[in-house]
């Protein structure tokens, strides 16, 4: 089963539930899932590309929420994340931040960097190793802590 088609089941189940916040969400999800497909003229898109869809969706929520907070609207915060606790359910969980050290430490190692000028050269192996599973913010805030 895909993640487009487990969202289009769970979303049958919210309408029976009257989940409206997970209603809502979901149709969101599937309309960016759909974009997504006609935009790379598919009709069906690969997991990668779903996740990269989901991310997406997630970044958004947690961008909204911050905004939201700034501006002491608590309203529209506490709407974005009960929409972002809907998206999470459909993501891989995120590794700690000790996991995520640990991760960025053999990293490290394997490609033998020394210095934070060649931070570029391993965000992009860590983020590809890593897909969906390390958050950048995180993994740039340990890189920063780790190289000299």
């Amino acid at each position: 089963m895909t993640l487009q088609q487990k969202i289009e089941a769970d979303l049958k189940t919210a309408m029976r539930e009257r989940n409206d916040v997970a209603r809502d969400t979901l149709r969101l999800l599937l309309s960016d899932l759909k974009k997504r497909g006609v935009d790379l003229q598919k009709d069906e898109l690969t997991p990668d590309e779903e996740l990269s869809v989901v991310q997406r969706a997630q970044k958004t929520r947690q961008e909204s929420i911050e905004q939201f907070d700034k501006a002491g609207r608590t309203d529209l915060a506490s709407k974005e994340r009960a929409e972002l606790a809907v998206i999470q359910t459909y993501l891989p969980k995120m590794m700690s931040e000790d996991e995520a050290r640990t991760a960025v430490k053999s990293l490290i190692a394997e490609l033998k960097i020394t210095s934070k000028k060649d931070m570029g050269a391993l965000m992009k192996p860590l983020m590809a190793k890593y897909k969906g599973l390390i958050d950048g913010k995180t993994a740039q805030k340990i890189i920063g802590e780790l190289l000299p």
